[in-house]
């Protein structure tokens, strides 16, 4: 765990639900069937949207641990669905879940995605309301 890491964390002790909390859901979001260039597309696109540079720098440096993306266009679709869901409250169109799924995800990866969408609000707001960020 990087120094900058660790003092995140040390500040989210202050609450031990929310730090607790955090961890749990990530561990189930690391589970999911999504791919791990996906979830991390998850988790990049939620940590630009909420401006949490500290989950910014550790998610790209995660993804680039991955290697290349194995299809680009798939990652695109993943993180345009993440988008639409967070700028929806959760209503996509039956024309954008029907992208999602063109592009090789399914149902259950859509719900996937509202899962990391749900664990990493929490992380990055608690960064930034902690100043962490």
């Amino acid at each position: 765990m990087s120094a900058r890491t660790a003092a995140a964390v040390a500040l989210l002790k202050e609450s031990p639900e929310t730090l607790d909390g955090f961890l749990k859901l990530s561990a189930i979001f690391e589970s999911t069937t999504l791919d791990p260039h996906s979830r991390e597309t998850v988790i990049l696109t939620v940590a630009e949207r909420n401006q949490c540079h500290l989950c910014v720098d550790m998610h790209e440096a995660k993804m680039a641990a991955l290697g290349p993306a194995p299809d680009a266009e798939r990652l695109a679709a993943v993180r345009t669905f993440t988008l639409r869901v967070l700028a929806s409250s959760g209503a996509v169109s039956d024309e954008e879940l029907a992208a999602f799924e063109k592009a090789g995800y399914t149902r259950r990866n859509a719900l996937e995605v509202v899962l990391g969408i749900g664990t990493y609000t929490v992380s990055t707001l608690a960064n930034r309301l902690t100043r962490a960020a």
